[in-house]
């Protein structure tokens, strides 16, 4: 008897325990952990064919990496970033303009292995058109990218 009292006992304790734990949120999930770290000192390109953080942090102080992919169709609209960016093209034909008002045609093409520089409060838009790009991104941090797209009558655009 006193067996199915402490199994009764114990299965009152623990089915609470475990629903309660079933029904709190999940854990934010971590950031992406960068590829190049004191231990891990080469990358190969396959590590970062969708996309990684390559060294560093863009939201920390000091030296971040980035590879950034961008599907056929997928860009920016104007936007300008606080710090400096160094972008060099690795795959692909990247287009790019500059101002507030978004005029994909008046964009220019980046051929693979070209180089942009982003300086700081540069006013700029970017996008692949029919094919995958993806772009190595590199600067100080941390950086914050702030939108800045107006229309013809100099009036913001929210999106």
């Amino acid at each position: 008897m006193s067996t199915r009292i402490c199994a009764l006992v114990a299965f009152c304790l623990l089915v609470p325990a475990i629903a309660g734990r079933a029904q709190q949120p999940a854990a934010p999930a971590a950031p992406p952990v960068p590829l190049i770290d004191a231990e891990h000192l080469i990358m190969q390109p396959e590590q970062a064919a969708t996309g990684a953080r390559v060294i560093g942090d863009s939201s920390k102080p000091g030296f971040y990496v980035t590879r950034a992919r961008f599907a056929p169709g997928r860009g920016s609209k104007p936007h300008y970033h606080d710090q400096d960016r160094y972008v060099t093209v690795i795959k692909g034909t990247w287009w790019t303009g500059k101002g507030d008002v978004y005029k994909p045609e008046t964009m220019v093409s980046i051929k693979p292995g070209g180089f942009m520089f982003h300086p700081a409060g540069y006013h700029h838009y970017d996008e692949a058109r029919d094919e995958e790009v993806i772009v190595q991104i590199m600067g100080p941090g941390p950086v914050k990218t702030v939108q800045c797209e107006v229309n013809d009558q100099g009036e913001p655009v929210r999106r």
